[in-house]
């Protein structure tokens, strides 16, 4: 549980100080658009209410704590799931990833009242309008992880 806790520690910090640069430091909050490299990179601020493509944003206080909520207990419930049914390196890995993630987005919640998402990419011709952060990106990749790479008593049941 070491490996966790270490890269949800890691995945945490590195998601804060990404945001703590591009709406403090580079003043995206106000700027609202920087093209980094278009269209595959640019940073644009987009405050998200919500979950996933701002769904269920309406602001409202109440939901705001029950996506905390949620968040917190999804934190707990994989915590718990990794320490009952440990996985293999790949797994804990993805763990902590999605930890960190999870926990990143709730400290946005808390500071902001949203969750900031500043990362838009384009390819091939497709304007992409939304915008995610590096949580986002953390929390997906171990949610994928943790299905591709399950503990061993998933393992051995799936036989």
């Amino acid at each position: 549980m070491r490996i966790v806790a270490w890269v949800a520690l890691f995945t945490f910090l590195f998601d804060q100080l990404t945001k703590w640069i591009v709406v403090h430091v580079m003043a995206l909050d106000t700027r609202l658009a920087i093209d980094v490299l278009p269209p595959v990179l640019n940073f644009r601020m987009a405050w998200n209410y919500g979950i996933n493509f701002g769904l269920l944003g309406s602001g409202a206080a109440a939901t705001k704590w029950i996506l905390i909520s949620v968040a917190l207990g999804i934190v707990l419930f994989v915590l718990v799931w990794l320490r009952r049914d440990p996985p293999g390196l790949a797994g804990l890995l993805a763990g902590g990833l999605l930890v960190g993630g999870a926990l990143g987005n709730v400290v946005d919640r808390l500071l902001y009242g949203a969750v900031a998402d500043f990362l838009n990419m384009s390819c091939c011709g497709i304007d992409n309008p939304f915008a995610f952060n590096v949580a986002d990106i953390a929390i997906f990749a171990g949610a994928l992880g943790l299905v591709l790479f399950p503990g061993r008593k998933a393992g051995k049941n799936a036989s």
